[in-house]
């Protein structure tokens, strides 16, 4: 089913959203963005990871990476299809976790595009960042529900969102709360500039201020939020690869097109040393990527604690290998790649901010190396003889 799903999404974003895309520097208009989403609909691509009951393809994640990255070939194609963060990801979690009256009061209108929601964990310093441990936003009990105090920093798609599935401490736990972001209580702003413009809504600060949430509104139960949150985290870092590998074969496309008509020298580009280690590199960074999505996609339905360890790995590999094939296409176009004529510099302020956002690369290569020191310690507790050992004369 999927490669029919991928080959309807990559005639449909080539074909339907190429055209459409917004200017340099421009938004995508919201009766714009419902137009398209309703030629989603009629070609058979939208929401592709969503529940079929709600109105999706209804898409196992091992079958999401090819459609992700042909939605992923135009900056607006996750938008357009319905499958852009942070609601793709709060569509997963729903799913998993939600009651039915949840459900229909938060997943259902989600879905059908009806509104954005956003995902409220990380604050400022020195709360939660990459380290989830040091949540300060709280959550006490009272008659009939809960409080909420604190502060959200970097909120991503919170401007103009319906609800926020909120991260907050209780006692020496964490749960989740879906919160209505116009509720007392709530406030959304300043808002922080970023370089990029993909997601809707920003990336603002979100305050609590005695806000009460029911019962009711707890996803899942109560001091299960880390273990719940790392249900949406995995999956997420993965699509988000996805669709930012798909940004990225498009610049490279782009560049392979400048290689092939541009001539000077005596020769086309494409027939000239340098070039082609640029465009080599970028074949291997492209393929490796898609490898590794496929591998993480694997170990995440293997089990949680294989697949949180393997998509840190995909998410450092795919941030980076991203940034660089849409830098060596910039290169490759040369003047034109830094100019307002071609998309290229537009696709390097999207792809920029990855290696940041989800996690930065240095904190998943702290986790990664902590990770491989342990198990390689229990191997050798076990058994396994050290390799480190120096043998011979003088020992």
């Amino acid at each position: 089913m999927s490669a029919d799903v991928a080959a309807r999404m990559r005639a449909f974003v080539r074909e339907t959203v190429l055209p459409a895309e917004p200017g340099w520097g421009e938004q995508l208009a919201p009766a714009e963005l419902a137009r398209l989403r309703a030629a989603a609909r009629e070609a058979g691509v939208y929401a592709p990871h969503a529940p079929v009951e709600l109105g999706g393809l209804g898409l196992p994640l091992r079958e999401w990476s090819a459609v992700f990255q042909e939605a992923g070939y135009s900056p607006i194609g996750p938008a357009v299809v319905n499958a852009m963060a942070p609601d793709e990801g709060n569509t997963t979690l729903l799913e998993k976790v939600a009651t039915p009256a949840q459900r229909e009061r938060y997943l259902r209108p989600l879905v059908a595009g009806e509104v954005r929601s956003s995902f409220a964990m990380t604050e400022p310093h020195p709360g939660a960042g990459s380290d989830p441990a040091a949540l300060t936003t709280t959550a006490r009990r009272v008659d009939g529900g809960w409080v909420l105090d604190g502060v959200k920093r970097f909120i991503s798609g919170a401007e103009g969102a319906a609800f926020a599935i909120v991260v907050a401490r209780t006692d020496d736990a964490a749960t989740l709360f879906l919160v209505r972001l116009g509720a007392p209580g709530v406030t959304v702003g300043p808002s922080i500039g970023t370089i990029e413009a993909a997601i809707a809504g920003g990336h603002p600060y979100v305050r609590f201020d005695g806000c009460r949430v029911a019962d009711e509104d707890v996803l899942g139960a109560p001091g299960e939020g880390f273990a719940l949150a790392q249900l949406r985290l995995g999956p997420a870092r993965l699509t988000h690869c996805m669709r930012w590998l798909g940004l990225a074969r498009r610049a490279h496309d782009t560049a392979l097109d400048r290689a092939n008509a541009r001539e000077l020298f005596g020769a086309r580009l494409a027939e000239l040393g340098v070039a082609q280690a640029l465009l080599a590199d970028n074949v291997v960074d492209l393929e490796t990527s898609a490898a590794i999505i496929d591998r993480a996609v694997e170990a995440l339905e293997s089990g949680p604690r294989e697949g949180a360890a393997l998509s840190s790995v995909a998410k450092v590999h795919c941030a980076e290998a991203v940034w660089r094939v849409v830098d060596r296409s910039v290169q490759l176009c040369g003047g034109d790649g830094v100019s307002s004529g071609l998309p290229l510099i537009q696709f390097l302020n999207e792809v920029r901010p990855f290696r940041i956002y989800d996690g930065s690369s240095e904190t998943h290569r702290w986790a990664i190396a902590r990770r491989a020191a342990r198990a390689r310690a229990r191997e050798v507790e076990a058994g396994a003889p050290r390799l480190d050992v120096v043998t011979g004369a003088g020992e």
